[in-house]
Parts: C-alpha cells; structure tokens; sequence
C-alpha cells in the first residue's frame, strides 16, 4: 500500500505495520489507520501518521527515554479493548508539542498512546488522578 506522509513523502507500507485506533484519537475521531515511521537514525521520535490523511502526523516519544519515573497502571478495560494478553505486548509512546525552541519540546504525559503489538490495536488513554501533565517538559526535570 502506498501513502502520502507529512515527513518522508510518498512510501509504500505493509499490511502489517498499519495500527487500528477503533475509536480515532480524541480530536481525530475519523482518523482510524496510522502507521508509526521514524524520524531519525537512532528511533527516538517516530511520526503517526494516519494512512489516510498525509498531514496527519503526530511526533511521538516512547516517554521511558526521557521520563525515568514515569509510571502507570492500565486499567482491565484498556486491556480487554485492546486485547493486551502480556506486558511485552505493550508499547508506549507519548505525544509531543515541538517548540521553535526544541529545548522546550513538550510531551503529553497525562494522554499515552498505549500500542499492542502483537494484533497492531492501539488508542490514546487519559489517565486520571495523576500528577501528569499535558505539556510536561521533554528536556528538563527528570530527564536522562
């Protein structure tokens, strides 16, 4: 399958790269298929892209790089929507506000993209009584 991308132009795409977010991401409902590209050499930042829609992207981190305390619990109804059966099926990744500054890059800790990777399903979830925030800095406090 070939798709346009805000960021790497046209490119084909496996079948099986392509994630199913069944109920869109809040403020995309509509927006269903994404794939996830890297943005550099060493797969740090990753756009999702929607497979439909080629400026629909958004910059991603997996937060673990960047947040070593960052911690939560998914509820069973996130795992029974999308059908996470072990730990190591589970991805994580963060949405990031890009300052013109990038040292003050923001990331969306308060809304992770949780991926399964076995079945390709994922969905943004907001986490509630919790101290993230939705522009947590990406390069200060707590960083590596």
């Amino acid at each position: 399958m070939t798709i346009e991308t805000r960021y790497h132009g046209k490119i084909d795409v496996d079948q099986h790269q392509i994630i199913t977010f069944s109920q869109g991401i809040p403020g995309f409902e509509e927006e269903k298929s994404f794939v996830l590209l890297s943005l550099n050499e060493d797969e740090i930042f990753y756009a999702l892209q929607s497979t439909e829609s080629a400026g629909l992207a958004f910059i991603v981190v997996n937060p673990f790089h960047f947040i070593k305390d960052y911690d939560f619990t998914l509820d069973e109804s996130y795992l029974t929507q999308l059908d996470i059966k072990e730990e190591k099926e589970v991805e994580v990744y963060a949405i990031l506000t890009v300052k013109e500054n990038f040292e003050d890059t923001t990331a969306n800790l308060q809304a992770p993209i949780i991926l399964n990777t076995r079945n390709k399903q994922g969905k943004q979830i907001i986490l509630t009584n919790t101290n993230y925030q939705t522009r947590h800095p990406l390069f200060k406090t707590n960083a590596k």
